[in-house]
């Protein structure tokens, strides 16, 4: 058997803050931590993702998964109209340009505002699983998120690599998640040919 990924969270925290974008992306890393001995909230903020329906069940895959692990998630508001407000003349960006700067500050800013209110030292993102997103933007948007905050802390951590990527995907089966084909947001969905 495979020795198990070994973490190194900030500070030593045995509880994380961890901003979860879908069931798919956090399944690994989710397992990943607890078998750390690490204890995720799931914080489940994601005005981007579009429509409402689609949402909802995606938040609904997270929270099966998170009760079915016996853990804690945090359902944080959809309000998409005020995320379109702050991607207002960024609609036309390629992926990885920067609406997706400005998309993941916006969340990751609200992950960090939680858990300075609720005492959590520490966040993280599962917005680092994908292949499709840019590391660096991501832990540009973390980094900015905690300097509004200083008692929190942003785990930049690579959660693409051991193994995780694999394990991910015998999850997925396992749980029979529903997969999506675009990261949420109405500008990334692909086009009907």
């Amino acid at each position: 058997m495979k020795k198990k990924f070994q973490l190194e969270v900030p500070g030593g925290a045995t509880r994380v803050l961890l901003h979860t974008c879908c069931a798919p992306c956090s399944s690994a890393i989710i397992e990943c931590l607890m078998q750390n001995g690490i204890t995720p909230v799931i914080f489940y903020f994601n005005p981007n993702i579009y429509p409402e329906e689609e949402y909802i069940i995606r938040k609904e895959e997270c929270s099966r998964y998170a009760r079915s692990l016996g853990l804690e998630i945090v359902d944080g508001d959809y309000d998409h109209e005020a995320w379109r407000c702050r991607m207002k003349g960024m609609e036309q960006e390629p992926e990885r340009g920067g609406r997706c700067l400005r998309c993941f500050k916006m969340r990751l800013l609200e992950t960090a505002r939680y858990a300075h209110e609720h005492g959590f030292g520490v966040i993280a993102t599962t917005l680092a699983s994908s292949r499709w997103k840019s590391l660096e933007q991501i832990e540009e948007a973390g980094r900015y998120a905690c300097e509004k905050y200083p008692d929190v802390t942003y785990w930049k951590q690579n959660w693409r690599k051991g193994g995780l990527s694999e394990r991910r995907i015998s999850i997925i089966k396992e749980y029979q998640f529903y997969n999506q084909q675009y990261c949420g947001c109405e500008f990334s969905m692909r086009k009907e040919e």
